[in-house]
């Protein structure tokens, strides 16, 4: 056994250590320097010293009051009462410790007197022991640390000495939390100080959220601002889907049970029915500022200047000089009394476009500042756009990439993949995606489920998933065919919005999905390939999803099958012990 000294961990920080590897202690550039391991359990050391204090003192208590009765001096003491003594004197320190009093303390950190042995005791290579263990410390490879009490201000890990003022900095408030990236010019040790800072400020465990692996600087100024960690989503793969003469594996990004499964039983009955096919309608991205003149008068002049067709061009090259990518392609304009709002639409390339979009609103707002000086642009955004909104407009004219996806399935593949009939399927469509959704009054929600599926495919492939919502604008028809023996379904979709280049769709996993379906970066061979074909592989995995969903609606099978796939009776504790 090595004979190096051993650190005990105070008590008050409650630290129970799951890993059966021993821990190691680490200096500022991660190398290990001791080892260490506990002496006894702590629920032993708390047990004997609680009893041996009880003991005493009911041992000191009864001979004090013996001595009494026989007028024998207090001060004249035995070699067992001086043993007791002892022992209480012993018994208090500890307890001492154990709530986290510093008065038997003699080092300046308050963690005790006690120390690690270092292999290197120069100055340049101590270590910082401010703080006791955390259940998260970047670069260290601990298995499972779990704080389960916390003092007042929140436990961490030793750190090196300007992190560790960094930290009471931003606790205290005296520096920004959003300056850390800047300061340190190293975003994962900046996400390491935000989390640290946040665990001190509401003294909350963020035990379960992991650090480690994970590019942030891949996040920086496109992302996330302030990163803690990440959260991680399971990615399940449905397909192969054979799509205009194409196979594609689809990933899946969700913590819904059943939805892989469904869509994957859906593209098996499209891929055994001879493929589907898609069409693009439209693909323009928009933006609606909304600006103000002091009459209804001067706002209805700037309206039929933009909507003339001679003033087109000269507009649209103003707004192309933004970007190489975006070209206008039409100006629409609603107004409200003095207020006018001009909804935009361009093409974005293989980017969603929003910001693209919006320098090349700016272009021409700056523009017609000229020629109407009185025009007092309230936002570059009017809400007339719509974005992250349920909104006619887009239900209507479109927005990001219009698409129309079908399939015909045999009434074969019906019965023995469905489990149902062609009938069926008919006359549930009718009565629920199209009459009930009327009756409840959707607003493009005419289908089972589209959002499902949209949302897991975004979540993988690095989509903004707020842009769910427009996006997932949807009617399912379906319809019987070839004298009623097979089934002719399809989905319209007016407002799929996505993009292969910028934000999400640069990280790394997400970057790896894409790269599965063929549809990774940009095209540079066809400006906007990738981002619409993307488009119609949402749609078709929506077709999919939509067939399989109503399928199992009709047979009677939902219930069944969401009790076999999303009620696990698994004992996950259990299972993360033994692995």
């Amino acid at each position: 056994m090595d004979d190096r000294r051993r650190r005990v961990i105070p008590h008050y920080a409650s630290v129970h250590i799951c890993s059966s590897e021993p821990l190691r202690r680490y200096n500022q550039d991660c190398s290990v320097i001791a080892p260490f391991s506990l002496p006894l359990p702590m629920y032993l050391t708390d047990a004997v010293f609680f009893t041996l204090l009880f003991s005493v003192m009911y041992y000191l208590l009864h001979r004090w009051r013996d001595k009494i009765s026989t007028s024998t001096p207090l001060h004249v003491v035995n070699y067992s009462e001086i043993a007791a003594i002892v022992a209480f004197v012993a018994s208090v320190i500890y307890l001492l410790r154990f709530y986290g009093i510093g008065l038997v303390q003699s080092d300046p950190d308050g963690i005790g007197n006690d120390s690690w042995e270092r292999r290197d005791e120069s100055p340049e290579r101590s270590i910082d022991r401010t703080t006791a263990l955390s259940p998260v410390r970047r670069n260290i490879p601990m298995r499972s640390v779990r704080v389960a009490a916390y003092p007042a201000q929140i436990i961490t890990a030793s750190l090196p000495e300007e992190d560790e003022v960094v930290i009471e900095s931003v606790v205290s408030g005296r520096i920004p939390s959003y300056s850390l990236e800047s300061k340190f010019a190293d975003c994962t040790r900046a996400a390491s100080n935000h989390k640290d800072a946040l665990e001190r400020v509401t003294a909350k465990s963020l035990q379960g959220l992991p650090l480690d692996a994970f590019d942030y600087e891949s996040t920086l100024g496109q992302c996330c601002e302030m990163p803690i960690g990440y959260v991680q989503i399971p990615v399940g793969i449905a397909g192969p889907m054979l799509l205009d003469g194409n196979e594609f594996s689809v990933p899946m990004a969700t913590t819904e049970g059943c939805l892989v499964a469904s869509t994957n039983r859906g593209f098996k009955a499209i891929y055994l029915s001879g493929g589907a096919t898609s069409v693009l309608l439209k693909d323009g991205m928009t933006r609606a500022p909304v600006v103000r003149f002091g009459t209804a008068k001067r706002a209805s002049d700037l309206k039929f200047f933009l909507e003339e067709p001679l003033n087109f061009e000269t507009l649209a090259s103003v707004f192309n000089k933004s970007s190489r990518f975006g070209r206008l392609q039409r100006i629409q304009c609603a107004i409200a009394g003095k207020n006018l709002y001009i909804r935009f639409t361009c093409s974005t390339g293989d980017a969603m476009g929003m910001n693209m979009i919006s320098k090349g609103v700016q272009n021409v707002l700056d523009y017609l500042q000229v020629d109407f000086p009185d025009m007092d642009v309230i936002g570059i955004s009017g809400n007339y756009c719509s974005d992250k909104k349920p909104a006619a407009v887009n239900w209507i004219e479109g927005r990001g990439k219009s698409v129309v996806c079908e399939a015909i399935i045999s009434d074969e593949v019906v019965k023995k993949v469905l489990k149902t009939t062609v009938a069926s399927l008919v006359e549930l469509n009718m009565l629920k995606n199209l009459t009930g959704s009327a009756i409840a009054g959707a607003l493009g929600g005419f289908n089972a489920h589209a959002s499902n599926i949209v949302s897991a495919v975004y979540l993988a492939t690095g989509q903004d998933p707020a842009q769910n919502i427009e996006s997932s604008h949807c009617i399912t028809m379906m319809e019987a065919v070839n004298d009623g023996k097979d089934l002719h379904v399809s989905v319209t979709m007016p407002s799929i919005e996505v993009g292969t280049v910028g934000g999400g769709a640069q990280l790394a996993s997400q970057s790896a999905c894409l790269n599965l379906l063929g549809v990774k970066g940009a095209n540079k061979e066809l400006a906007g390939s990738n981002a619409r074909q993307l488009a119609k592989i949402v749609a078709s995995s929506v077709l999919a999803g939509e067939l399989s969903l109503m399928s199992a609606i009709a047979a009677g099978q939902l219930v069944k099958s969401h009790m076999k796939y999303n009620r696990s009776s698994k004992d996950v504790s259990t299972m993360a012990k033994t692995a």
